[in-house]
């Protein structure tokens, strides 16, 4: 029977972005909201969110569940110092889990989708992989993290472009004579690469008008969430009018922006202690935006919010004018 949980998977289109901070700190706020959460590593080949928590690297995980011939993910479930917050670890030791098997996939996805809680949240490992992508497609909306450096956004859209492709993909798989059309215009050499998804609409209409709709469906429901990381002021958050300009003119796409974190010297300290910045530095301008976010996320997650790059410059203002 599957969840009513909220899924909220977390990805960054690059490394380095504060994905797991951002992870572990909004479960952190949402149990401190009273909500039963869970948080699952899976940035598998790279798990390191029991770090963020604050818990031992000594719990068997996802990797463990996966090489199992029994039993079931609930078995993994970790207890945390965090009332109503609980973890499942990721791959632990093991060697080579960020290459499992598409049948070990799909039992996770499953098993997933079985757990109950108010809030599950997935942190997701950086990058576009097909796992990746897929495991962000558990969620109705997902979180995408970026810094306002250039190359941070540019990996983002790249991330989302290809979660649209990757869904577009799997709701064409029945349609053979589309679905091969599909993959040769996005195997192409980069010179002849199709540079929108409208224009990859446009395509592979002429091959199957009812296509159309289909992808407009799949481009009108998503809508990712967006919290920019290490931000310094409002001249960062005006980045927003300009990812929007990308989303909706290349990826044919809308998004909602649920947070901006400002750039704080005490996470590196938080990081270096293996102590939560929301427990341990609960005052910090970072750990009261993260807070922040957890908030919309209990008002807003399942709703548009329309103009929010104009809201989040505001705030931003706002929050520097009070210092």
């Amino acid at each position: 029977m599957e969840t009513n949980a909220v899924i909220i998977p977390v990805a960054s289109g690059k490394g380095g972005v504060g994905k797991s901070l951002l992870t572990a700190n909004l479960s952190i706020a949402l149990a401190q909201a009273g909500h039963t959460t869970i948080a699952i590593d899976l940035d598998l080949g790279g798990s390191n969110l029991h770090y963020f928590l604050g818990v031992p690297n000594r719990f068997p995980g996802v990797g463990d569940f996966l090489k199992a011939r029994r039993g079931e993910l609930t078995d993994f479930l970790v207890p945390t110092s965090i009332p109503n917050l609980k973890f499942i670890p990721g791959d632990g030791k093991m060697s080579f889990m960020a290459n499992i098997a598409y049948a070990q996939k799909m039992k996770l996805l499953r098993r997933i989708k079985d757990l109950s809680a108010d809030y599950i949240l997935l942190d997701l490992g950086a990058g576009s992989s097909y796992n990746t992508l897929d495991f962000f497609g558990l969620g109705k909306h997902g979180i995408t993290v970026t810094t306002p450096e250039y190359p941070a956004i540019i990996s983002m859209l790249g991330f989302l472009k290809s979660y649209l492709i990757r869904t577009i993909e799997k709701s064409l798989v029945k349609n053979r004579p589309v679905s091969r059309l599909l993959k040769e215009l996005i195997t192409k050499p980069i010179e002849s690469q199709i540079p929108s998804i409208k224009e990859l609409k446009n395509k592979l209409t002429t091959e199957e008008p009812e296509v159309k709709k289909l992808i407009s469906k799949i481009s009108k429901e998503f809508r990712p969430r967006i919290v920019f990381n290490r931000g310094t002021g409002p001249d960062d958050s005006k980045t927003a009018s300009k990812i929007s300009g990308s989303l909706r003119n290349v990826l044919n796409i809308e998004g909602d922006y649920f947070g901006f974190i400002f750039n704080d010297p005490v996470v590196n300290e938080s990081v270096l202690n293996q102590t939560p910045l929301l427990t341990g530095y609960p005052n910090s301008i970072a750990a009261e935006s993260i807070t922040r976010i957890a908030g919309r996320i209990i008002k807003y997650w399942d709703k548009p919010v329309p103009n929010s790059s104009k809201l989040i410059f505001q705030h931003v203002q706002r929050s520097v004018n009070r210092v």
